[in-house]
C-alpha cells in the first residue's frame, strides 16, 4: 500500500501543494521547491487531504481537545517543580514515563537527565523536534499563581517548561499519526539538559541524540509576541556568547610614585575601555560582535596602586566567522594593551554556544506549517537577538530552524521578560506550540521523502501509540 501524505485522512477537498496559497509572500532565504505530493489511497473514498487543507486542523483540533488539559496540567507540574542544570532527575522521569505510556521507547542520556525518543520507522527521513528542560537560579516572584515554584531559588523563568510540554503533545499527537500509518518518517524528540548551563546540546549530540536527524526544529517563548503568532527569520536569529576573564597582574607601589612602579589600575581601565572598541574594528560590523564587562575590581585603599586587578565580561556575536576568530583577536589586542603599560595580562577565554542561524529551507518549512495551522496573519518577522542559544550547536551539524513562539496574551499590559522571576505565558500558547510543531514535522517529512523518493519507509502502527 503507497502511504498519503501527512495528516492525510479520508475527505472531500483535493490535495494541494503546501505553501501554494502564499508562496507570493515567502520573504528572505532561498526558495524552496514545492511540489505536488505523489497522490496515494487511503482507506474510505481514496481522496486524500493534505497538511494544510482543514482536515489536519480538525485532526489537531480533536486531538487538543483532549490532550489540551493535560499538557497545561503537565506545564503547571514542571513549573511547580524546577531542576536546574543537570539535576532534572524528575523532570526526566515525567516525561519518559508519559512517553512510555504512550507506547514509545524513550532512551535516556547517559547522565541520568534529559532523553530522547522516536517515533515512525527505524530508519528513513528524520526530523527533530527540541525542548530544553531545565530551570533557572531564580526566585519564582508570581505570589497568586497557584503552580508556582516550590523550590526556592529556583524557577523557569524561561519557558522551558512549556517547551516541554509543546514537543511532549506534539509527540503524542505524531504516535498517533504513526499508529494509522500517516508518519511519512521519522520523528525523533529532544528532551535537552543544561540549556541554561550551557552544554546540554553538546551532551545530546556526544549519546548519539542527533545521529541520522536529517533537520531540526525548536520553538522558545517570546513574551513580546501575542500568542497565535510565530516569529520567523532567516540567517543569524541568536548569537554566540563566550564568557572572558581578564587578570592584570604588577608589582604595585604606592600612587604617590606611579612613574616608579606599573600603574595597574590605569592599565585595567586601559583595557577594559580599548580592548571593546578595538575588537569591533577586527571583523566585519554585520557580525555585531560586542565585548562587555560585567565586572572590574582592583585595589583595596585609595592611596595604593594594587599588584593585581580581574575583569570579566562576555563577547557575543551574529557571525560563526567572527565567532571562531575572537579567542586569537582578543588574545593579540590584550598582550598589545598590557605591554603598553609594562603589567602582565592574562585571559582565560570560556566558549559558550555559537550563534544559532536558521537555514533558509527550515524557515520556509516552519512557515509553511504555521501559515497552514496559523493562518498568514499567524508568521510574523522576529528581529535578531544577541542572547545566547544552545540549540545552535545542533545547527553547526544539520540544518534546521529556531523560531520565536508568541506567549503574550492579546491586550495584555504586563510586561513579561525572560529571566525574570515574575515571568509567566498565557497557556493557550501550548495548544499553538503543539499545532506549529506538529505540522512543522509533518511537513519536513515529506518535503524529506519526496526528495528520498517513493520507496522511503512510512510509521506504521508498531512505532506509535494514541494518547491514552
Amino acid at each position: 500500500m503507497t502511504h498519503t501524505g501527512p495528516g492525510v485522512i479520508p475527505g472531500p477537498g483535493p490535495a494541494t501543494a503546501p505553501g501554494a496559497a502564499k508562496a507570493a509572500g515567502h520573504s528572505g532565504g532561498s526558495a524552496r521547491r514545492m511540489p505536488a505530493r505523489p497522490p496515494g489511497e487511503a482507506e474510505g473514498t481514496g481522496e486524500i487531504v493534505q497538511v494544510g487543507d482543514a482536515a489536519l486542523r480538525v485532526r489537531l483540533d480533536g486531538f487538543l481537545d483532549a490532550a489540551e488539559p493535560e499538557l497545561i496540567a503537565f506545564r503547571r507540574d514542571l513549573h511547580a517543580n524546577p531542576e536546574l542544570a543537570n539535576n532534572e532527575f524528575r523532570t526526566t522521569e515525567r516525561i519518559a514515563s508519559r512517553l512510555k505510556e504512550a507506547g514509545l521507547e524513550p532512551r535516556i542520556l547517559p547522565r541520568g537527565t534529559g532523553l530522547y525518543c522516536d517515533i515512525g520507522p527505524e530508519d528513513g527521513y528524520t526530523v527533530a523536534l527540541r525542548a530544553d528542560i531545565d530551570a533557572l537560579p531564580l526566585q519564582d516572584e508570581k505570589a497568586h499563581a497557584p503552580y508556582r515554584s516550590t523550590v526556592p531559588g529556583v524557577a523557569h523563568a524561561c519557558g522551558h517548561d512549556v517547551h516541554t510540554a509543546m514537543v511532549l503533545g506534539a509527540g503524542l499527537f505524531l504516535a498517533r499519526q504513526a499508529e494509522a500509518g500517516l508518519l511519512p518518517g521519522r520523528v525523533r524528540l529532544l528532551f535537552q539538559p543544561a540549556e541554561e548551563m550551557p552544554g546540554g546540546a553538546l551532551d545530546v549530540i556526544a549519546a548519539g541524540g542527533i545521529a541520522g536527524v536529517d533537520r531540526a526544529f525548536a520553538l522558545h517563548c517570546d513574551p513580546r509576541v501575542e500568542v497565535g503568532r510565530l516569529g520567523l527569520r532567516t540567517g543569524a536569529i541568536t548569537a554566540a556568547c563566550d564568557k572572558v576573564y581578564v587578570k592584570v597582574t604588577g608589582p604595585g607601589g604606592h600612587t604617590a610614585r606611579p612613574h616608579l612602579t606599573a600603574d595597574l589600575v590605569y592599565a585595567l581601565a586601559k583595557i577594559v575601555t580599548e580592548l571593546p572598541a578595538a575588537l569591533s574594528r577586527r571583523v566585519d560590523p554585520r557580525s555585531s560582535l560586542s565585548l562587555v564587562w560585567g565586572r572590574v575590581a582592583a585595589g583595596s585603599v585609595a592611596n595604593a596602586i594594587p599588584d593585581d586587578g580581574v575583569a570579566e565580561g562576555t563577547i557575543r556575536c551574529l557571525d560563526d566567522e567572527a565567532w571562531r576568530r575572537a579567542p586569537e583577536m582578543m588574545r593579540a589586542l590584550l598582550q598589545s594593551v598590557a605591554s603598553a603599560y609594562d603589567v602582565e595580562a592574562s585571559l582565560e577565554y570560556v566558549r559558550g554556544v555559537p550563534p544559532t542561524v536558521n537555514e533558509a529551507v527550515s524557515v520556509d518549512l516552519f512557515r509553511d506549517a504555521a501559515t497552514q495551522v496559523l493562518g498568514e496573519e499567524g508568521v510574523v518577522p522576529t528581529p535578531q537577538s544577541l542572547g545566547g542559544e544552545d540549540f545552535g550547536w545542533y545547527l553547526e551539524s544539520i540544518p534546521g530552524a529556531l523560531a520565536r513562539l508568541g506567549v503574550r496574551a492579546p491586550g495584555s499590559s504586563a510586561e513579561y521578560d525572560l529571566h525574570r522571576g515574575d515571568f509567566d505565558v498565557d497557556e493557550r500558547c501550548v495548544a499553538v506550540g503543539v499545532r506549529v510543531l506538529a505540522a512543522t514535522a509533518l511537513t519536513a517529512l515529506w518535503d524529506g521523502r519526496l526528495d528520498a523518493g517513493p520507496d522511503a519507509p512510512v510509521g506504521g502502527a508498531a512505532e506509535g501509540a494514541a494518547l491514552s
